[in-house]
C-alpha cells in the first residue's frame, strides 16, 4: 500500500500552465490595442472634422494600425498563422465594435449600414494583418 502524502501539494489541484492564457492574452491584446487606437482616430476625427472625412481618416488608418500591430504580434509571438490572426483581429474588431461602440456608447446599430465607417474599415484590417502576417512568415523561411 502506497503511503499518501500529506504535504502542502496534496490538498491543491495539479497546476494548470499559464501558457495558454499567455498566448491569448498575446493574439487578442494586439487586437484590442489596435481597436482603441482605431477609436481613438474616430474620437479625434470627430473633434476636429466632419464625420465623412473622419470615416475617411479611420478607413485609412484602421489597415496602417493593423498592420504595425500584427508586424508587432508576428515578431514576439506568432502563437498563430497570418489567416487565423486576420479572422481573430476582424472578429475581436467586430465584437467590441457591436459590444461597446454600439450598444453601450452609440445606443444604436447604425454604424453597421455604413459601408464606408464599417465595413471597409474591416475588410482592410483583415487585409493589412494577413499581408503583414504573410510577410513576416516568408521573411522566416
Amino acid at each position: 500500500m502506497k503511503a499518501r502524502s500529506t504535504g502542502p501539494s496534496a490538498t491543491r489541484a495539479p497546476r494548470v500552465t499559464d501558457t495558454g492564457i499567455r498566448r491569448l492574452v498575446g493574439v487578442l491584446g494586439p487586437a484590442l490595442i489596435g481597436w482603441a487606437l482605431c477609436g481613438a482616430t474616430i474620437g479625434i476625427g470627430r473633434a476636429l472634422t466632419s464625420m465623412q472625412n473622419t470615416l475617411i481618416a479611420h478607413a485609412i488608418a484602421a489597415p496602417l494600425i493593423f498592420a504595425a500591430v500584427a508586424y508587432l504580434y508576428f515578431k514576439k509571438f506568432n502563437y498563430t498563422t497570418p489567416l487565423q490572426t486576420a479572422v481573430i483581429y476582424v472578429l475581436a474588431v467586430m465584437l467590441m465594435d457591436l459590444v461597446v461602440v454600439a450598444t453601450f456608447i452609440e445606443q444604436s446599430y447604425a454604424m453597421f449600414g455604413s459601408l464606408l465607417g464599417t465595413w471597409l474599415p474591416f475588410a482592410l484590417i483583415f487585409g493589412s494583418t494577413y499581408a503583414v502576417g504573410l510577410h513576416i512568415v516568408r521573411e522566416g523561411e
